[in-house]
């Protein structure tokens, strides 16, 4: 069985006092959130970080304490780990991937939540808004 893994995470802010998440739909058709290949000698967060510049043009600032992994079969023969943290907008613009994605937007948690194509997807959601409610007041 081959194995792949990804790295990712799920971007945090505040807006007009609302808390808000990076949200992004792929060219297939699938809401999810930032995450990409592991590319030779990154490390997890390397790879996160630059995921998520290359897919939205954003720069993040990932925080210590989440760490979440899952594992899925996309395909047969095919093990797939991915790896999500916590982080927030650092710098950058707002710029769609074209080759990968149709749309990118920050939207309130209750709209993710009804955007999230898949299960295991909104299982790790729900993981990092939990994480996010507990510790936010020390991080935005």
């Amino acid at each position: 069985m081959k194995k792949e893994k990804s790295c990712g995470a799920f971007l945090f802010r505040k807006n007009n006092g609302n808390n808000e998440v990076l949200i992004i739909k792929q060219v297939q058709g699938h809401w999810c959130f930032p995450k990409g290949h592991v590319e030779k000698h990154e490390t997890e967060q390397e790879t996160a970080l630059r995921e998520i510049y290359e897919e939205t043009g954003l720069k993040a600032k990932l925080f210590d304490g989440f760490r979440e992994a899952l594992s899925y079969s996309p395909k047969p023969d095919v093990m797939k780990d991915v790896i999500y943290f916590i982080g927030k907008p650092s710098g950058g613009k707002v710029r769609v991937q074209e080759e990968e994605l149709s749309e990118i937007h920050f939207v309130s948690f209750d709209e993710a939540r009804a955007l999230i194509t898949y299960s295991n997807d909104a299982d790790m959601f729900e993981k990092a808004a939990a994480w996010f409610a507990a510790h936010e007041e020390k991080w935005l």
